[in-house]
């Protein structure tokens, strides 16, 4: 009796104090939420305008943190396209406005410069995925007009002139326009035509690119068309 006595009240003792067999479960953490950003950019941008010393950027920022970014929006121009890749040395910043879709003029640039453009954010994020360029306007240093020598059904042939307008002598020059239909050069002479698409560039040749105060040259064109254009709109620039 005594035994049995002091069995039970080993067994009571025991799970008063907590001390059972039995294995207690683990509590399993709850795993944080995977955010998923939506396949686009967050953010992008254009050439809005340029001067000679100053280039225009438009923006629009379509996703906040983390798939995006809050303005106010750095801009960081480098004068070749592996600077910018690397973001190394940049030449001029500028910061936006509060505006998740704005402008940026960034100033004190050098005329007829290709720039490279990026984006960060204030806390110094960059953006990865944009890079886009910009070229300022050239100085005006010359004028070029275009005569329209003969004409055919086909066809038709030019002279241009190209006069330094500028208060410098001119060392080079180039004369750049776009066609409104479906011309194209098939001859210069006078000096090297470049295209693309509709856009033509003409530089000089090795013997007419230096052009005293006032001085002028010419250089020709022979050209296929379907309709042959009243005039061409030249643009003219060092």
């Amino acid at each position: 009796m005594l035994r049995m006595f002091l069995a039970v009240t080993t067994v009571a003792v025991a799970a008063w104090t907590g001390t059972t067999t039995a294995v207690e479960a683990t509590p399993t953490p709850t795993p944080s939420p995977t955010i998923t950003c939506p396949p686009a950019l967050p953010i992008t941008a254009s050439v809005a305008g340029v001067t000679t010393t100053s280039v225009t950027i438009s923006y629009s920022i379509f996703f906040r943190p983390p798939c995006g970014y809050d303005p106010p929006m750095t801009v960081s121009l480098f004068t070749s396209r592996e600077d910018a890749q690397q973001w190394r040395t940049p030449v001029a910043e500028a910061v936006s406005g509060p505006e998740r879709a704005g402008t940026v003029t960034i100033g004190a640039l050098t005329p007829d410069m290709e720039y490279w453009y990026r984006f960060s954010d204030p806390d110094g994020k960059r953006d990865p995925y944009l890079i886009g360029s910009a070229r300022t306007a050239p100085l005006t240093s010359c004028r070029a007009t275009a005569t329209i020598d003969a004409r055919w059904g086909s066809g038709f042939v030019a002279t241009v002139t190209v006069r330094n307008t500028g208060t410098l002598p001119l060392d080079r020059w180039r004369v750049s326009w776009r066609w409104s239909g479906d011309e194209r050069v098939q001859t210069a002479w006078g000096g090297v035509a470049e295209t693309a698409g509709a856009d033509v560039t003409v530089r000089n040749a090795s013997y007419n690119g230096t052009l005293a105060l006032d001085g002028a040259t010419t250089f020709g064109l022979l050209v296929t068309t379907s309709a042959v254009p009243d005039g061409l709109t030249l643009t003219c620039a060092r």
